[in-house]
């Protein structure tokens, strides 16, 4: 069986290079690297047919020339300003992207954080299913006769027009600044390297300090990963230092909250909501104090069990997905999300 040499670059950790590896198709040879030295991928690139970036890193010129055996370059996400397609293409070296289903699925999980805190989701299926006494006996409804609104609330939000701030803006952020266009958000972010212009300018991004972000957002989400120095950053000054009245979305790494403070910051009020798919100890214990918060609906506070990504059979085998261009390539069939 003929094998393809396969460089793939990531910045991803271990256990997700493993599960790279492991759903690698029998007839590739791939040597994967977390953030190798230039010199080294230099090295590397000769031998090799096709290269692979997860998520980012920058593919310039000098990279592309010593790549003289490519015949693909794959970029696992959306983000591909990093990548010199000019150079690419006086190569004559296909570029391809891949949105990442998982990147894609907490995405639209914290769309439904935010719209479930906005709308206080939990409070108001409360109020619908308690069916109590609301000053008026039941009717039933038809063209003239409906009890819009009949528990009287008055502390709905709207995600629609609001201000949202995004810390660690990685491909999730990506795929979440996407799908808040639709709602017509300003959407700030944070990161420890600013993006260029013209990826901005695609998704109405506004470059900001972490001090202004905390400052000006409606909805704060944090998709912060874990590092040493990140670890309980979260903590009683950055939730002091939010908008009175902030809403607080978390899908980062779990150690990077201090799950105190923001108990304490919600008890207060400071906070009006927050939702958390991730926590310092997994699975969640059972005397943890967010469980006994949560139960509360008035708090609102949304809970969910690390889940964001997805758990369907699709989502087992999504890495599986990485690979379909090169299949394609070396099958001779036409490539999918191609840029060059």
């Amino acid at each position: 069986m003929i094998r393809h040499r396969v460089l793939f670059l990531t910045q991803r950790g271990q256990r997700h290079q493993q599960a790279a590896l492991e759903a690698a198709p029998p007839e590739l040879e791939i040597t994967i690297r977390r953030d190798p030295p230039r010199d080294e991928i230099l090295r590397l690139l000769p031998e090799m047919e096709v290269l692979i970036t997860e998520r980012a890193g920058v593919v310039d010129a000098g990279l592309i020339t010593a790549g003289r055996n490519l015949r693909l370059i794959q970029r696992l996400g959306a983000q591909t300003w990093d990548i010199d397609l000019d150079a690419a293409r006086q190569a004559g070296i296909p570029v391809c992207y891949q949105p990442v289903r998982t990147c894609v699925l907490v995405s639209e999980h914290m769309l439904l954080q935010m719209l479930g805190l906005t709308r206080r989701v939990r409070e108001l299926m409360r109020v619908a299913e308690e069916a109590g006494d609301w000053g008026q006996p039941p009717r039933r409804c038809d063209e003239d006769y409906f009890a819009y609104n009949w528990s009287g609330r008055q502390n709905l939000g709207q995600l629609w027009r609001s201000t949202v701030g995004i810390l660690g803006f990685g491909e999730i952020g990506v795929e979440l600044a996407h799908r808040l266009k639709g709602f017509e958000c300003t959407v700030l972010y944070h990161k420890r390297h600013r993006l260029p212009a013209r990826a901005e300018a695609d998704f109405n991004l506004t470059y900001v300090t972490q001090e202004e972000l905390m400052r000006r957002s409606d909805t704060v989400c944090s998709l912060l990963p874990y590092f040493p120095e990140t670890d309980m950053s979260l903590n009683a000054a950055f939730f002091a230092a939010l908008k009175p009245g902030a809403l607080f979305v978390h899908c980062g790494a779990g150690a990077v909250v201090d799950e105190a403070a923001l108990i304490e910051s919600l008890r207060s009020g400071h906070l009006a909501g927050a939702a958390l798919d991730t926590y310092t100890y997994e699975p969640i214990r059972p005397d943890e104090p967010l469980l006994a918060l949560a139960r509360d609906p008035m708090l609102n506070l949304i809970l969910t069990p690390h889940i964001a990504a997805g758990a369907s059979a699709a989502e087992r085998n999504a890495r599986a997905g990485d690979y379909s261009n090169l299949r394609a390539l070396f099958a001779g069939e036409e490539l999918q999300y191609r840029l060059v």
